[in-house]
């Protein structure tokens, strides 16, 4: 009887589920030992979701920023299998799917991120806008078009939350509407971007007066209908009439996650080990927005794209060597610094001792982000079109 191949089964494709996967394949593995790397995500497409906010100003195209996974993973011999998590059995090694086959595994990733909570206030499930999908994006863009269409004077818009979601997404749509759009950002803190360096701030806060975008701090949002939302300001309740709200606070662990018994923090995220192992099932590794992980310094891993990047190159190293007998390595967090788009042909970046702002920095952007997508044929695909489109622009004036 054939023995059947160790089984990998990376739930999530994402930065660090889809990256652990591709580093998975390139690993020297023995013949007899090569295992069978099945990627779980419950959309067709990865995302590169720092790039998302430019489908909105039509910067960029969805097959850019969303390349097909089986597309990506030809020829790595890694298997996809699109289909929603109903649950994880870690007694039995199973891993279960809405409509789909049930997977034993012998190594299991968890990188299925996060989402975005939509019931911290009355109306907000019902009435707001999440921006952290393809799909949410599609949403954003036809409601858009519809309010573009209008007859109505002014489009206007509240963006709940001034991290950096918001106000990426704050620029990018005064860009897009111009005068015609009314942008608030509502921050329950005394100032936006509360965690980023103070060149960043300073250039975001320029950025965002320059559009005209109204700024609330120390405000919070009681509730929402389909046409107003009531802010709290010095225990004041005040409706403000919206065409569009937008939600960008918080971040919520997957259900199939948070129902696992395994050890988790007051957020719903897996503690992890400094190897990115589950504590008490070492079998089973997580990174990304749902571990609550510290690195071999003790120092707490940030949940951005960056970070899971990283753990990625990490987790698929100690899942080989976990197989084949050889010792893990406990990650080690590198900040390589803080980018932000702040509109179109405008950026800031700070890090590795350098800052920059402006048009430089939106260059640097594109290029770094460039070199971080998934496979050399879609870094030259879109590298090719970013060089070539605004040629073909040039010329069919």
């Amino acid at each position: 009887m054939t023995q059947q191949p160790t089984r990998i089964c990376i739930l999530g494709g994402g930065f660090g589920g889809l990256y652990t996967a591709l580093r998975l394949s390139q690993l020297p593995w023995e013949k007899s030992e090569r295992p069978e790397i099945v990627l779980v995500d419950r959309d067709d497409r990865f995302l590169f979701t720092p790039l998302l906010y430019e489908l909105l100003t039509g910067e960029l195209q969805t097959w850019e920023i969303a390349p097909p996974f089986q597309e990506i993973l030809a020829n790595t011999g890694v298997r996809f299998c699109q289909g929603v998590v109903a649950g994880i059995d870690i007694q039995e090694k199973l891993v279960h799917l809405h409509d789909g086959p049930a997977f034993s595994y012998d190594r299991l990733v968890l990188a299925l991120g996060g989402e975005t909570p939509l019931d911290m206030v009355p109306g907000a499930a019902e009435y707001a806008f999440p921006f952290r999908t393809i799909a949410h994006a599609y949403r954003l863009e036809e409601r858009l078009r519809i309010l573009e269409e209008s007859e109505t004077d002014k489009i206007r818009i509240a963006i709940v939350g001034g991290g950096y979601c918001g106000v990426e997404l704050a620029c990018k749509l005064a860009d897009r509407l111009g005068e015609r759009g009314r942008i608030r950002l509502i921050e329950q803190a005394d100032m936006i971007l509360r965690t980023s360096p103070d060149f960043n701030r300073e250039a975001a806060r320029k950025a965002l007066e320059e559009r005209g975008v109204w700024i609330d701090l120390d405000t919070a949002v009681e509730s929402m209908s389909p046409t107003t939302i009531s802010l709290v300001y010095k225990a004041q309740v005040d409706p403000i009439p919206v065409d569009l709200v937008l939600w960008t606070v918080g971040t919520q662990v997957a259900e199939a996650v948070r129902s696992l018994e395994l050890k988790h923090n007051q957020r719903g995220q897996i503690t992890t080990t400094p190897t990115l192992q589950v504590v008490d099932y070492p079998e089973i590794f997580a990174l990304g927005d749902l571990s609550d992980a510290r690195d071999a310094d003790g120092q707490q891993i940030p949940a951005t794209a960056q970070s899971a990047f990283q753990q990625s190159d990490y987790t698929a190293w100690n899942i080989w060597a976990s197989l084949t007998g050889r010792p893990l390595l406990p990650f080690r967090y590198q900040s390589f610094g803080e980018i932000m788009t702040l509109g179109t042909d405008n950026a800031t970046f700070t890090g590795m001792g350098v800052k920059l702002d402006g048009s430089l920095a939106y260059l640097f952007r594109r290029l770094a982000y460039l070199y971080r997508m998934p496979t050399l044929n879609h870094q030259l695909k879109v590298g090719f079109n970013w060089i070539a489109q605004p040629l073909l622009e040039m010329f069919s004036k």
